[in-house]
């Protein structure tokens, strides 16, 4: 499952709206953080998801944008990614900024989630076998 998140709805709109172009299913639902969209990832093309990744991208400028640009903006720069739990349940991980950026400059959004979801895993289920043993 991918996860994408907005502080702004009409924003989030704007993002369901292009995957619905595509004739992509996603799920809209109100998180603490913001807005979350999210969409099945398994029989999504690799152009596809992609194509997803630079729309968001330029989504969040224009969100961050939007943010700068209102008073008192800056204080409530946030971020955070989607994580699967090991039961199927979602949530998200507040990161700050600027370590986000960071890994946004290295990662794509599928790597970040699948990351985060590993460590969620290892956590709700900690697995003491030397590494060679384990899969990945």
């Amino acid at each position: 499952m991918l996860e994408f998140i907005f502080f702004d709805r009409a924003i989030s709109d704007h993002f369901v709206a292009e995957m619905n172009k595509r004739g992509m299913k996603n799920e809209l639902r109100d998180d603490h953080f913001g807005w979350v969209v999210s969409v099945d990832e398994e029989g999504l093309s690799d152009v596809l998801v992609l194509e997803l990744e630079d729309i968001y991208e330029e989504l969040q400028e224009q969100e961050r944008h939007r943010v700068e640009t209102s008073e008192g903006g800056l204080e409530k720069h946030v971020a955070g990614f989607g994580v699967t739990l090991p039961d199927g349940s979602h949530t998200t991980v507040a990161l700050a900024p600027d370590l986000a950026t960071r890994l946004l400059a290295h990662f794509s959004l599928d790597e970040i989630h699948h990351m985060f979801s590993s460590v969620a895993k290892a956590v709700v289920a900690p697995d003491d076998r030397p590494l060679c043993q384990r899969e990945l």
